[in-house]
């Protein structure tokens, strides 16, 4: 069994496709930050488990996620519950750790079309990622929101941001550790009808992403 950590924020409307979607052993744990349109309720209806997050925060979702994970083999992927990722794609990103050749394998998103990741963000998120490679010495062409590790390594790690900058701390942090992190291409979709994003979904959005993965990189 593997876990399927989905830190969501108002993502009901995405939630049956995507669990129609995941696959035979991968089991979904969607982190409820505060949602106000049942997505909490929605989850439960289709199986999956939840956890309540109460404080505001991509890294806060993802970090309790984490430690509430309790697969078998302690492999745990994360991934948006937007829409805009395919979990059926997660075996393909999952074999490398399950087999012990990569310690972490990150989806570097690949758009269906150009209006599926919008030019400000990509430019964000291609600025980000130069800095990384410099900072880090991994070849990471994408600050991804689809990765695959195992839980007690990601914990090892001791990433604090709690906010848009947790992936970037990770990665940074893998990197200096010495890890073997392996980039794979995912496809990019539009995100479900009904769904917003809060960092693409507008340029005050991004910029406020950008900060806070800017105060990463200056501490």
């Amino acid at each position: 069994m593997v876990d399927v950590v989905i830190p969501c924020l108002n993502e009901a409307p995405a939630l049956p496709g995507l669990f129609a979607r995941l696959p035979t052993g991968y089991t979904a744990i969607v982190v409820d930050n505060g949602s106000t349109d049942g997505t909490a309720e929605v989850a439960h209806a289709h199986g999956a488990r939840v956890i309540e997050v109460t404080r505001p925060g991509y890294g806060a979702a993802v970090h309790a996620g984490i430690l509430a994970a309790d697969a078998e083999d302690g492999v745990v992927c994360v991934m948006d519950g937007d829409g805009s990722l395919d979990p059926a794609e997660l075996p393909r990103l999952a074999a490398p750790v399950l087999s012990g050749s990569a310690q972490m394998v990150v989806g570097r998103r690949r758009p269906v079309d150009r209006r599926a990741w919008p030019s400000h963000a990509r430019l964000a998120n291609r600025i980000l990622a130069r800095r990384l490679r410099r900072e880090s010495g991994l070849p990471i062409h994408d600050i991804g929101p689809m990765r695959v590790v195992r839980r007690n390594d990601l914990l090892g790690l001791d990433v604090r941001d709690r906010r848009f900058g947790y992936p970037l701390e990770l990665l940074i942090k893998a990197g200096r550790a010495g890890w073997t992190v392996i980039e794979t291409d995912v496809s990019y979709q539009h995100r479900a009808t009904g769904t917003r994003s809060k960092v693409t979904g507008s340029f005050r959005g991004t910029l406020r992403a950008v900060s806070d993965m800017r105060a990463v990189l200056a501490g």
